[in-house]
């Protein structure tokens, strides 16, 4: 289906922070397959961990016991201080998980219909429910009726969710990212996760974070929400946790763990034996090779030289975000510099029509990070004085 704007170029392999054409061509990836790909391409211990398990045991049902998921669940628990884990493919479906997770601690504490506060701007995923609890109306248009059962905030604002707690007494949740990340790139206020915490100790409201994109060593810590003292209740996560084999997880922590019992919930190939393998693997390393403080300081020195390199320039808004996620605002939409980065060598991504997202691999180095620098000032540079300078 015609479901994706692709550009013209088709990548045959990898290498660490480099992509080759089928023409040979090399690439600087600064997108990372959008966060999937954290420890690069091609990284020797996922590349053995797969093939070690895949010449084992590829999939057995949930029906039975599987070691690699009970591992890989301990792991994820003990690094992220949740309690127990449900394995899905994606982070859409762990979204899912938490959705459902909400609503049956609602009607465990007498909500007939709970509602789920969630953000305008958010990103939850693509299948029904995610989408309806995603806060855009360009991703939703065509798709309604939507799934009810949502009441939408502004990202940011603890007051309107206070106004929200005193006037409507169906809440039973809240869903949100520590930073918007298609939205482009927007980082919660400092204090705002803490708020929210408070408001839902004070509500009986369980606090569920939405990782997908930021969890797994992206901003500097495993999880974003580490960069604060607040504990959620409910956490997803996915994109960077498999390094490009598909897996979500949906951990849980206090009274939203004892939510689910046999039968609840499901999936049929989530946290197969190949899957599991290949996070041990990705968290194993990312531990090893201490690459969240490699993400802050990269990401530090990306956006230094960003802010540097583009100050003074009238069509670019802000630099901001955290590690290694990191968007440019200009004033114009600027979907064409996609193309243009390609024809450089680079690859980008753009969101919210004006903002350029760069999401590059966790063991990205100095010498990568000041070629993104110097490659984007160019072409930022170039571009704003063709629209000061037309014809």
């Amino acid at each position: 289906m015609p479901t994706y704007k692709r550009l013209d170029v088709e990548f045959t392999h990898g290498e660490g922070v480099w992509l080759y054409d089928t023409g040979a061509r090399r690439y600087l990836d600064a997108l990372a397959g959008i966060a999937v790909c954290g420890l690069g391409h091609a990284h020797p211990a996922v590349t053995r961990a797969i093939q070690a398990q895949a010449a084992q045991l590829l999939h057995t049902s949930n029906v039975y016991g599987i070691t690699r998921q009970r591992e890989l669940a301990e792991r994820l628990a003990a690094l992220s201080g949740m309690d127990n884990v449900f394995f899905g493919n994606s982070g859409a479906e762990a979204n899912e998980c938490a959705i459902k997770i909400a609503r049956m601690y609602g009607h465990g504490r007498g909500v007939d219909r709970p509602s789920i506060v969630v953000m305008e701007n958010s990103f939850h995923g693509r299948t029904l429910a995610t989408l309806s609890a995603t806060g855009s109306r360009k991703v939703q248009a065509g798709f309604e009726p939507l799934v009810s059962g949502f009441v939408r905030a502004r990202y940011g604002d603890l007051d309107e969710l206070q106004n929200i707690a005193r006037n409507n007494t169906s809440i039973v949740a809240v869903l949100l990212e520590p930073i918007q990340g298609e939205s482009g790139v927007r980082v919660a206020p400092a204090g705002y996760l803490e708020g929210v915490r408070e408001l839902c100790d004070r509500n009986g409201w369980l606090m569920m974070l939405d990782e997908v994109q930021t969890g797994n060593g992206r901003t500097g810590r495993l999880f974003a929400f580490q960069h604060t003292p607040v504990v959620p209740d409910v956490l997803t996560t996915a994109k960077g946790l498999g390094n490009g084999v598909p897996i979500g997880a949906c951990l849980a922590h206090g009274a939203a763990a004892g939510v689910f019992h046999a039968g609840n919930h499901g999936s049929t190939f989530g946290g197969n034996p190949l899957a599991c393998a290949a996070a041990l693997s990705v968290l194993a390393t990312i531990v090893a090779d201490d690459l969240c403080a490699n993400a802050e300081r990269m990401g530090a020195r990306l956006m230094d030289g960003l802010r540097t390199r583009l100050a003074g320039l009238q069509g670019v808004v802000e630099v901001r975000g955290r590690g290694l996620m990191v968007g440019i605002e200009l004033r114009e939409p600027c979907t064409e510099l996609m193309s243009a980065a390609l024809a450089r060598g680079l690859l980008i991504n753009v969101t919210a029509d004006s903002v350029i997202r760069l999401l590059p691999p966790l063991i990205i180095g100095a010498a990568e990070i000041d070629q993104i620098v110097a490659t984007l000032g160019e072409l930022i540079e170039a571009r704003e004085h063709a629209c000061a300078n037309p014809g």
